[in-house]
């Protein structure tokens, strides 16, 4: 599988790569407002808090944070959307693989994965999600979106990707050691067969 995880991590982050100006002009005005209010009004506290933006890409989100007061980290494995990030948000942003992740234990409030982690593999996913658990402190948030699907996973136009419903995403995260806060879909206002994206939040479980 190892073999597998690095053909995986090389094949996407060189699409990125080879597309990274034409992919920070396409999502620049994006509206994922509702994503970081959302993450926002979950978290316990008077904040600011500190924020991992996990697959920040250029920057985008990392600057809406910041301009909000909080204490955002941005996290990219294209070494292109670090220097971006970094130069249009000017907040520290790490140079990190999702399936290689080294973060510092009980360190953030909440985890913004806004459309990053359908790129991790399911084989790799429990993995994944429960370093994400040991970087929030307790009861610390994890924010996803991801285009949903009926939990198929490969190859689409030079990307990996795995595709959840929410039954099965509900799955990984609960056995991760999180509890549900919500869920909704995305567009808002629109037919749910016109809605691609499933959000979730979720709350750091803790022995009680």
């Amino acid at each position: 599988m190892a073999g597998d995880r690095d053909d995986i991590s090389i094949a996407t982050l060189e699409h990125y790569e080879e597309s990274a100006e034409q992919f920070w002009q396409g999502t620049r005005d994006h509206d994922v407002s509702q994503n970081i209010e959302s993450l926002l009004d979950a978290l316990e506290g008077d904040g600011p808090f500190s924020i991992l933006d996990l697959g920040c890409g250029p920057g985008r989100d990392l600057m809406a944070f910041k301009a909000c007061g909080q204490r955002p980290t941005g996290l990219d494995g294209s070494a292109s959307f670090v220097r971006m990030a970094r130069e249009h948000a000017d907040v520290p942003v790490l140079h990190q693989n999702f399936l290689a992740l080294e973060l510092p234990a009980q360190t953030f409030d909440g985890v913004f994965a806004n459309a990053s982690l359908f790129h991790v593999p399911k084989a790799e996913l429990p993995r994944v999600l429960g370093e994400l658990r040991e970087s929030l402190r307790p009861r610390g948030v994890l924010f996803s979106s991801n285009p949903r699907g009926k939990n198929e996973e490969g190859w689409n136009r030079g990307r990996f990707g795995a595709y959840h419903d929410f039954g099965a995403w509900s799955g990984f995260m609960t056995r991760a050691g999180f509890d549900p806060v919500r869920h909704y879909y995305r567009p808002d206002g629109v037919p749910r067969e016109k809605q691609p994206w499933l959000a979730s939040l979720w709350r750091r479980r803790d022995a009680t």
